[in-house]
């Protein structure tokens, strides 16, 4: 299964992926708003959950490819997450520093919004970072994403962290009203 947009291919990861990623999750740059970058082991480690969520859930983290040049530029999907105390259906979105600021982040995010509503027919879905991390919090808004909570994240360095949330309603009726110039138009391609 692929999704598609104007720029990019999102797919599921393969043990293929794994050095691609490493040199994304494991960059210290690119993961200046986490604890810290990422192992290889940890990295083979979220391949492998996200191939096993694909099997179980219909979600995970999708390798998202630049379709132009074919290159692997980061991750975005929808994971289980452990937010404040409560197991949420996440957006999550990773790019290589050197892809920011060019709307791949909003663009995948959005067909994975799209994806977790139109096809997984998911009620609810959010966001979470640092809540200095103004580019992602940038992105959770610009897909229609209301600021829910503010709280101290302990597993990221006490950081305080914030929540946005968006509804299936919300997002059906939001996109009605956007269709055109923000838009994001996606194919599903299944086998």
């Amino acid at each position: 299964m692929k999704i598609e947009t104007s720029r990019l291919w999102l797919r599921p990861y393969t043990q293929d992926d794994i050095e691609d990623a490493v040199g994304v999750l494991g960059d210290a740059e690119t993961m200046s708003f986490y604890p810290r970058p990422y192992s290889a082991e940890e990295v083979a480690n979220i391949v492998r959950v996200s191939m096993e969520t694909y099997r179980s859930a219909g979600f995970g983290r999708f390798a998202v490819i630049e379709r132009e040049s074919g290159s692997y530029i980061g991750e975005c999907g929808i994971t289980l997450q452990d937010i404040d105390g409560v197991k949420e259906q996440e957006v999550g979105y990773r790019f290589a520093k050197r892809c920011w600021g060019r709307g791949y982040a909003y663009e995948a995010a959005a067909a994975v919004v799209r994806y977790g509503f139109d096809t997984l027919r998911l009620d609810r879905l959010c966001s979470y970072m640092a809540s200095d991390h103004h580019q992602s919090r940038r992105v959770a808004e610009k897909l229609g994403m209301r600021l829910e909570k503010q709280y101290h994240n302990a597993r990221n360095r006490g950081y305080l962290t914030c929540v946005y949330s968006i509804h299936r309603e919300s997002a059906e009726t939001d996109r009605k009203k956007s269709e055109g110039a923000d838009a994001v138009a996606i194919a599903i391609h299944r086998p």
